[in-house]
């Protein structure tokens, strides 16, 4: 693919350096999800109870001040309940603080890292036409997802001793679509820099049904997380002996076991991943035939095998947490494969 020479050499508009942009940025939030994985698994979600944006970029330095940073957690029903019980130490603090504190700082440079350039750029009126409000959507995205984050950790630090499985897979849906938009304004810029009357893509029917049921199981997983519902059952494919596993409990009615209950939700969340299959299978097939979108084909194909895999691995060893985290890891890298099919069928749709 050439370069269009009127863009790169004669025209202010930089397409290409914004969309390098924000293909970094995406990764840098790619490693904010993989990250964030570690500090669920980890507990370490409460250990930093306040919220400074600013200032809180700093860790604590002395020891004066990990103590208190290890007494305000004290205060918290996690600790009262679970962590203090268990005999949590100050030296156990500083490892669930490290990951928090890292999940934090990766958002703050996120935050940077996205809007100083792209100030620069708009001052240079180097924004293509039409892309000034998408990034401007990106920030605002962002923004948004570290708030999301802070009603999350918000939920686990009065009357729970973990956060909402409900804000937490909103944290984490949130965080996947900002991946997701960024990747897709990303592949627009691209194509624009290769030829300046290229359109946006435009999501396609294929598009949209591959995209919302891994959605369905993209939520599916993160509330098997928030109800830890991946330690119900380490056996594969039959739960415990049994397809249907028993322990289900209908007593509240069918709606609340769908969306509360850990068996029904860990069986949801096996099943619905064979569907997710079939469809990104046809999918895939449907982006392959496009011209130049061979690649895009396999990596779907290798993303959702990778993230099978992984996911029957994760459930035989018990929640280990470096097959938790991977599983995790892959699922974001299945989002993007995934966009990058869905924007293949819609650039020539458009």
């Amino acid at each position: 693919m050439t370069l269009d020479p009127d863009i790169t050499a004669t025209s202010p508009e930089r397409p290409l350096a914004i969309s390098n942009l924000l293909f970094f940025v995406a990764v840098l939030v790619f490693a904010m999800v993989v990250v964030g994985g570690i500090t669920r698994l980890t507990e370490s979600g409460l250990s930093i109870t306040e919220w400074k944006p600013i200032s809180g970029t700093i860790p604590p330095l002395t020891q004066a001040d990990w103590e208190r940073a290890f007494d305000l957690y004290k205060q918290t029903p996690q600790y009262l309940e679970v962590a203090g019980p268990a005999g949590m130490t100050l030296s156990g603090f500083k490892f669930i603080f490290f990951w928090e504190w890292v999940h934090r700082l990766l958002g703050r440079i996120i935050g940077v890292v996205f809007f100083v350039p792209v100030i620069w750029f708009a001052w240079k009126r180097a924004i293509p036409k039409g892309f000034g409000w998408r990034l401007l959507a990106l920030f605002v995205l962002g923004g948004l997802q570290g708030a999301v984050g802070w009603f999350m950790v918000m939920s686990g630090l009065e009357g729970r001793t973990e956060v909402s499985p409900y804000r937490l897979s909103a944290h984490l849906l949130f965080a996947l679509f900002l991946f997701a938009a960024l990747i897709w304004t990303a592949l627009d810029l691209r194509q624009l820099a290769a030829n300046r009357d290229a359109r946006p893509a435009r999501l396609t029917g294929w598009g949209a049904i591959a995209l919302v049921t891994l959605f369905v199981q993209l939520m599916l997983g993160a509330w098997v997380a928030g109800f830890r519902a991946g330690y119900v059952s380490n056996t594969w494919p039959a739960m415990d002996g049994r397809l249907v596993p028993d322990g289900i409990d209908w007593s509240h009615g069918a709606g609340f076991a769908l969306t509360h209950d850990p068996f029904l939700l860990h069986f949801m969340h096996r099943w619905w991943a064979w569907v997710v299959v079939a469809f990104l299978v046809l999918f895939a097939r449907k982006v392959r035939v496009v011209e130049g979108a061979r690649a895009a084909s396999i990596a779907i194909h290798s993303a959702f095998g990778t993230q099978i895999l992984l996911g029957i691995l994760t459930v035989l060893s018990g929640i280990a947490i470096w097959l938790a985290v991977l599983h995790q890891a892959t699922g974001a890298l299945l989002v993007a494969a995934t966009v990058w099919g869905a924007h293949k069928l819609g650039e020539h749709a458009s």
